[in-house]
């Protein structure tokens, strides 16, 4: 199976139109067509549901998309690494962020390592630590920025120096606006919203049995889209202070919660990963500066 046949078959899939792919892939369309029927008998799957006008995936062909995907990026990502190799004024780093204020100091990294390094390209993929650690153990990732203590026995990281406070974020006319700190108890009978990995690790160790007398109305990966529930008054926002406007005229309230909850990132690599130049170096200055 080769890394050209995937391209062909993830621009069908796209296009869902045989002509439009060709187009796209500056090949003929019986080029094409010859290719995804070789990859069909190599595979021994139908791939594709031919329409009139149309080309669905079936059952099969959905679940090589989404393996197909990672193949391609990651084939990508080894041209792009090997290329770096003798380009000593850039190359490629690839990081996948969880959400946080922190983020800040990443990006302040960055930029003193663009001004030093002018060809530097950064992608970055944000996303709670299942999404963002599936990336890092796939190798489509050189670093994730976790939320959570990693697995020493299989990552390396350092910590950030500044910890995250959590707090809750609720419309100013409510009552709990007036509050300068809120305990477990002041939650009850409260739609909460919140990520599911902070509800199911750091508040549900902050509020311990109480828990289960808290109710999760829902659960948002995204602090921002669910502050505009807490805006609708749907329920109030359980997230890191900084992350949500609450300046004045915003509508929003922080209040801290009581006793303080607080989240410490780390930044995490694939143990003895092997890294390109412009990674390892970032590290290095990353390392120095989390140092200070």
């Amino acid at each position: 199976m080769e890394i050209r046949t995937l391209r062909y078959f993830l621009a069908v899939a796209r296009e869902e139109n045989m002509t439009k792919a060709a187009e796209i892939l500056h090949v003929t369309q019986p080029t094409l067509s010859k290719a995804l029927r070789s990859l069909e008998e190599e595979l021994g799957k139908k791939l594709f549901i031919r329409h009139s006008f149309s080309i669905s995936l079936t059952d099969e062909g959905i679940l090589l998309k989404a393996r197909a995907e990672d193949l391609v990026r990651m084939a990508d990502k080894i041209e792009q690494e090997f290329v770096s190799l003798d380009d000593i004024t850039g190359g490629d780093l690839y990081l996948g962020l969880a959400e946080s204020v922190q983020i800040q100091k990443l990006a302040h990294e960055i930029r003193i390592l663009k001004n030093l390094l002018p060809n530097l390209h950064y992608h970055i993929t944000s996303g709670d630590t299942e999404q963002v650690i599936e990336k890092l153990n796939k190798g489509l990732l050189d670093f994730a920025v976790l939320a959570e203590t990693p697995d020493y026995t299989k990552y390396e990281a350092i910590s950030f120096p500044v910890p995250d406070l959590w707090g809750l974020i609720v419309r100013e006319d409510s009552p709990l606006s007036k509050k300068r700190k809120l305990k477990v108890r002041d939650l009850k009978q409260v739609p909460l919203f919140c990520s599911e990995q902070g509800w199911h690790n750091a508040i549900a160790m902050w509020a311990g049995e109480s828990i289960q007398d808290l109710t999760l109305e829902g659960s948002f990966r995204l602090s921002y889209n669910a502050s505009l529930f807490v805006k609708e008054g749907l329920g109030c926002l359980l997230t890191f202070k900084g992350l949500i406007d609450t300046s004045e005229g915003s509508g929003l309230v922080f209040i801290p919660l009581d006793p303080p909850l607080e989240t410490t990132l780390y930044l995490t690599w694939n143990k003895y990963q092997s890294f390109t130049p412009v990674a390892e170096r970032f590290l290095a200055q990353v390392q120095k500066s989390f140092a200070r």
